[in-house]
């Protein structure tokens, strides 16, 4: 099997509005966006998981892969996945599908979609999003910015507040790691 960076590097080249990072996430990172899912109860759900950075983390953190459900554009790296994580869903599918895919009560979600630049973006996914998830759950975010990626106003009309995880340093670029949750009314 092709190494995650042969296969993520072909797949730039060939779709690059599909693939916008330019290197898989690092160990590190993924360690960062995975914080806290062994406690998670329900059905996890990853957005844009590439060749599974995260994807490895999450089952490293003990989560069982039945429980853990991808969703990816692109068919190369859907191919990888399943090769790589027996017994884990994964659908090739767009994460504006995520209301779609029959699952409720969502304990997290872990994106590595790139939604910063993309307002539209951003309502279509986190919108649908928190309607299929637990009231407690937690919606993750990987970005190259110092700011949130999703403004006050997109998360104030989706009644989400956003905090900061982290930064990771030891990432090309460096990455910030944000959580969404509901606002408690």
């Amino acid at each position: 099997m092709a190494s995650d960076f042969t296969v993520f590097l072909g797949e730039m080249m060939r779709r690059p509005t599909e693939v916008s990072a330019i290197a898989p996430s690092s160990a590190a990172v993924a360690r960062k966006m995975t914080e806290g899912l062994d406690s998670v109860r329900g059905p996890i759900v990853e957005i844009g998981p590439g060749t599974g950075s995260f994807t490895r983390m999450i089952l490293e953190r003990g989560i069982a892969p039945e429980r853990l459900t991808l969703m990816e554009m692109n068919p190369r790296f859907c191919e990888t996945l399943c090769q790589k994580f027996p017994g884990v869903t994964v659908l090739n599918r767009p994460a504006q599908d995520i209301a779609r895919i029959g699952l409720t009560g969502i304990g997290a979600v872990i994106s590595g979609v790139p939604v910063l630049a993309r307002p539209q973006i951003q309502r279509e996914i986190l919108g649908p999003a928190f309607s299929v998830m637990a009231p407690d759950a937690v919606f993750v975010q990987i970005t190259y910015s110092p700011n949130a990626p999703i403004p006050p106003e997109v998360q104030a009309e989706l009644g989400v507040s956003a905090s900061k995880r982290g930064t990771v340093w030891a990432n090309l670029p460096p990455a910030r790691v944000f959580e969404f949750r509901r606002v408690v009314q």
